[in-house]
């Protein structure tokens, strides 16, 4: 083990259960993958990862030197000359391990004199040579299931779904239904006529039924921080209903009643095909507009999961895992998931995702809420080759986190640390995630 190792910045205890961690497969319930082309083609998929063009714009990079129209290498050696301003960061260190495990780099440090060789050894250009990649990355990786973020009409074919498996994501039906090319594109997934609130239910089921015969296992939203979930009242959304289908102008308090009849009616769906409803709670949209594709959006501080309330109160049965994006959230998650037995503190996501944030809510929610209830990580990688560094990171922390909080102050032994672990990184995702008979119900 060289001195630079990721081991070798773990106590020995924390190693020791690190080690084990690492030979168990990786089920990530959420991601970005596009399961047509799910590992990156060259380096440029990889380096244009938002982390690392945001990243580079805020330390002086200009916009214009990851702009979409530049050639993918011209990209990559743009990017390529700012790396060393932020070579301190975590997500750097996701790109080294990147380039150790999958090409083969030796060196420590990634610059304009690196970049020619490793492109080349990152380029997989053909078809028969990106087919084989992409098992290379899944089985080093050691994955055993990645989620994936399915727009509402996509067309849920092509892919082994035990593998890459389906999601809903319901963003545009309850943030932008008042949009007529999302009333289209309801109409086209679905075949329903969406004319009214009793049409919309129906188009909603169908979409329901689609996604759990092709294997999907979870619903899942990201909301803005004002968003207030309530009870959806049919007859007062009629009008609303209507005059958004019809593409007319809508008031604000109009915008409010259809968002939350859409909401509900899913909430009432997931309760119906026992789907749980993924929460991802905080982002504030288009915050710097100048900023570069992925590098706009925000949060704030007005985020309180007292608005949902009524939700976790009504739909007892449905299991909501819950993401906040701001990371002084952490505690009032850690209490909801502390009294509602249905609300489950999921991952770690975004801003939130850096080792020091990371650490200081996994310990909370060791210290705090049942066992059985935590969602350890997800990647929210948009290419396979981010999974494995970034669970490591993870596994990292979780492993000192146990050998210190668990072995050290509480003297379990290393096995019982190992049965949590075991817990929050398999046992409790496949749990609540289950695979389903063709069609049925969620597995028991």
């Amino acid at each position: 083990m060289s001195p630079d190792s990721p081991s070798a910045r773990v106590s020995q205890p924390g190693r020791e259960l690190l080690e084990e961690m690492r030979r168990w497969p990786i089920f990530d319930p959420h991601s970005h993958i596009d399961p047509h082309r799910p590992a990156a083609r060259d380096l440029d998929e990889v380096l244009g990862y938002h982390y690392y063009t945001e990243l580079a714009h805020s330390a002086g990079m200009p916009a214009d030197d990851v702009a979409p129209d530049l050639p993918p290498r011209a990209r990559a050696e743009n990017l390529a000359r700012r790396l060393s301003t932020l070579d301190n960061t975590v997500q750097y260190s996701w790109l080294i391990e990147i380039a150790r495990t999958f090409h083969g780099f030796q060196g420590d440090r990634i610059g304009p004199e690196e970049i020619g060789d490793l492109y080349d050894r990152a380029l997989r250009d053909r078809d028969s040579d990106a087919a084989a990649w992409d098992e290379s990355v899944w089985k080093t990786s050691n994955l055993e299931a990645v989620f994936l973020t399915n727009e509402f009409d996509d067309p849920l074919e092509g892919w082994d779904v035990d593998r890459y498996i389906p999601c809903l994501r319901t963003d545009d039906l309850v943030l932008k239904l008042h949009e007529p090319r999302t009333i289209e594109r309801l109409k086209a997934a679905t075949g329903v006529d969406v004319g009214d609130g009793e049409g919309l239910r129906e188009a909603i089921v169908k979409l329901f039924e689609r996604f759990v015969a092709r294997g999907a296992r979870a619903c899942a939203i990201s909301l803005p921080p004002d968003f207030a979930p309530r009870r959806a009242a049919p007859k007062r959304a009629v009008t609303p209903l209507r005059r958004a289908i019809r593409g007319l102008d809508l008031r604000p308090d109009e915008h409010d009643e259809i968002r939350a009849t859409v909401f509900w009616t899913l909430a009432e769906c997931c309760a119906d095909f026992g789907l749980p409803f993924d929460l991802m709670i905080g982002p504030v949209r288009n915050v710097y507009p100048a900023g570069v594709a992925g590098g706009r959006d925000l949060f704030d501080r007005r985020v309180s999961l007292y608005e949902y309330r009524e939700l976790f109160n009504h739909f007892a049965g449905v299991t909501f895992p819950v993401s906040t994006l701001s990371p002084d959230a952490g505690a009032e998650l850690v209490a909801y998931s502390w009294i509602f037995p249905n609300v489950l503190p999921m991952g770690h996501w975004w801003y939130s995702n850096i080792p020091a944030f990371i650490a200081a809510d996994l310990k909370a929610r060791l210290q705090a809420v049942p066992k059985v209830k935590l969602l350890g990580y997800y990647s929210d990688a948009y290419k396979l080759e981010f999974i494995l560094p970034k669970f490591e990171m993870y596994r990292r922390v979780l492993a000192e986190t146990l050998a210190e909080e668990g072995m050290s102050m509480r003297g379990w032994t290393a096995e019982r640390a190992l049965e949590v672990a075991k817990l929050v990184l398999v046992d409790n995702p496949r749990r609540i995630f289950p695979k389903r008979a063709q069609g049925g119900p969620a597995a028991i």
